[in-house]
């Protein structure tokens, strides 16, 4: 990974960079088993992740309470974080303005795995060259 990156005054000596910028080997340990999906609507927006944002999700990692998961939910692909109670585990929004999630019991859920991180862009998506 390069120098931190400076919020004031950038000193003079960071302007030699050593390293090439490898993102991959740092922020996706296992590239064949992670997918970026383009995150639509606004149901995990108290996560911090918002329409339009890409989201870095892994198979491998084992969700548990609190992750955030991309799931299977009778075949149609959701984000949404895991609640574990006890023996009971849920999938839940993000979004206090929206109802409580409801799942049908006889629902047929697979968790295809975790979000690592989000992407969200800071320029303007025509400039983007879209």
């Amino acid at each position: 990974m390069g120098p931190a990156l400076c919020a004031g005054f950038p000193s003079p000596a960071d302007d030699f960079v050593e390293n090439a910028l490898e993102l991959p080997r740092w922020l996706v340990p296992n590239p064949p088993a992670t997918f970026l999906w383009r995150i639509a609507g606004d149901s995990m927006r108290d996560a911090g992740i918002f329409d339009g944002d890409l989201a870095c999700v892994d198979r491998t990692l084992k969700p548990g309470h609190g992750s955030v998961v991309v799931a299977a939910v009778d075949g149609e692909m959701s984000i949404k974080r895991m609640v574990v109670e006890g023996h009971r585990t849920r999938l839940a929004f993000d979004n206090a303005d929206l109802p409580v999630y409801a799942l049908e019991e006889l629902a047929e859920v697979d968790v295809w795995g975790v979000v690592r991180f989000t992407i969200r862009w800071h320029i303007s998506r025509t400039r983007q060259g879209r």
